[in-house]
């Protein structure tokens, strides 16, 4: 894959801007474990490389594990999700796919069952922030970095 432009020496100011939107709703109180998952299911969904490396990378720092990274794309079937967690990832999905979900009443009340006025809110921007990433990574073509291995 070939990149197409470089964002941030194209239009410094606004990349900046839009980094710092980004680094505020990080700051907002949700959990961090949470809010990467929201970040790479939102990036599963868009096919963003880019983003995935970089965010299954920072889960991992945070201590998630492999299992729960591997098992994301169907976390409906897995026992390894808890409430609050299944509320997000149905919001991230209704909202990342919205001109095909119409982000639906159902998902809706499980979000508002787990998270306050506020954290829907932030939740919500996360949800709009990750998804605006993706389509800068995917749009200018962004290539995450690649580690050689060598073979055992």
């Amino acid at each position: 894959m070939v990149p197409r432009l470089n964002p941030f020496a194209a239009a410094p100011a606004p990349m900046q801007s839009w980094m710092d939107f980004g680094k505020t709703i990080l700051q907002s109180g949700l959990e961090e474990s949470l809010m990467e998952l929201v970040k790479i299911r939102a990036s599963q969904i868009n096919g963003c490389a880019f983003c995935l490396h970089m965010h299954t990378a920072e889960a991992r720092k945070k201590g998630e594990t492999e299992e729960r990274l591997y098992l994301l794309d169907a976390w409906r079937e897995s026992p390894l999700y808890g409430p609050r967690e299944r509320a997000a990832l149905g919001w991230t999905e209704a909202l990342t796919l919205v001109s095909e979900t119409r982000a639906p009443d159902d998902a809706y009340a499980e979000v508002k069952e787990q998270f306050s006025d506020e954290e829907q809110v932030t939740l919500t921007l996360l949800i709009v922030a990750i998804n605006g990433w993706n389509r800068v990574q995917v749009g200018f073509r962004g290539v995450h970095p690649v580690e050689k291995r060598q073979a055992a």
